[in-house]
């Protein structure tokens, strides 16, 4: 009989807010190809990532980390950890955390996994959204190590989860304590991927970015579209909340210059809604499950600074499912469906 656990995956963090630990996770980070995918050469890559990038870029990242950073660490680590121990609570079978770049490390948990015996795996990837930068290269390295360390282990997979009933009342449910209070717009902020990965993920090369009003189309190929599945959550979101259609809308952030990026940006829509009169603004940041630089840096705090600057009042940025008890109910839901043999589709 095969011996069972969940593996949830997150994006991961530096060790620390020293120099050298978010030079070490840049440069990982940085270097998967798939966040940066060209050149395709590995020399002018590395030229790239640590020669411009990371030199440039590394002491404004540890000033960014420190802003954020608690006594106990990394917030996301910290709020990983929690979200872990109370799916734990819920489910009978051994609940693993592993993080795409530093720790803790997919070989590392993958390797105490085997060591105990375990046989089958349920990844979870905690992205409700299919990117090549984020979701796709987490599943690939998880199956790449699996392959090298314990060839024998099965793995299952949970797909992305942007459409599901539950996952969608369970982010209805977490804002419904903000919903509430009066605001002027409801603002969407998802993470940004440059708009060339969308045609790279299009199979047939022939739809997104051509086909009018793609996003709200029926087709296959929104099976690997990000803009097409971010879209879907908000509308469904809006639907169950009941949210006027027109006080929200969706925007894009942390994008590196150099290209065209998913647009309208989050930074130019802060600045655009408060000089058109929109002093009160709710902000919600569904591509991430758990609280990180992302969102409590460059939204919570960044965001609320441009936005106020433009002539903004009243700025509110709606957590991260994190460890909420509605968040956690879900996760126990899917793990007990692939444990009494459902498929863990979306």
């Amino acid at each position: 009989m095969s011996k069972s656990a969940v593996l949830l995956l997150n994006l991961g963090s530096p060790d620390s807010t020293s120099v050298p630990d978010v030079t070490r996770y840049l440069r990982e980070f940085l270097g998967d190809e798939r966040v940066i995918d060209k050149p395709a050469n590995s020399f002018l890559r590395k030229l790239l990532v640590n020669q411009i990038i990371i030199r440039f870029r590394v002491k404004k990242s540890a000033h960014a980390y420190e802003s954020i950073w608690t006594p106990e660490g990394s917030p996301l680590i910290l709020t990983s950890r929690k979200a872990q121990a109370a799916l734990q609570q819920q489910v009978d079978v051994p609940v693993a955390l592993a993080m795409n770049y530093g720790n803790p490390s997919i070989p590392d948990v993958l390797r105490e996994l085997v060591a105990k015996g375990i046989t089958r795996v349920l990844m979870f990837p905690q992205y409700p959204h299919y990117a090549m930068s984020s979701w796709e290269t987490v599943v690939v390295k998880v199956q790449r190590e699996a392959a090298k360390i314990a060839p024998h282990l099965q793995l299952d997979l949970v797909q992305p989860y942007f459409a599901d009933e539950d996952y969608i009342d369970a982010l209805v449910e977490s804002a419904r304590p903000y919903l509430g209070q009066a605001y002027d717009h409801f603002l969407f902020s998802y993470h940004g991927i440059p708009v060339r990965h969308l045609t790279k993920g299009d199979p047939s090369k022939a739809h997104c970015q051509i086909v009018a009003d793609c996003c709200n189309s029926c087709s296959p190929i929104h099976h690997t579209c990000y803009k097409a599945q971010v879209t879907r959550t908000s509308q469904l979101f809006a639907q169950k909340a009941g949210l006027d259609p027109k006080k929200w809308s969706i925007s894009f952030q942390s994008r590196l210059v150099g290209e065209p990026w998913l647009s309208p940006y989050t930074d130019a829509e802060f600045e655009r809604l408060a000089k058109e009169g929109k002093t009160r603004l709710l902000c919600i940041t569904p591509a991430f499950v758990t609280d990180c630089l992302e969102t409590l840096e460059e939204i919570r705090a960044e965001g609320a600074e441009e936005f106020k600057e433009a002539g903004g009042k009243e700025f509110t940025h709606i957590p991260c499912l994190n460890d909420q008890p509605v968040w956690i109910d879900f996760l126990t839901r899917r793990v007990r469906r692939w444990q009494a043999g459902v498929a863990p589709a979306a």
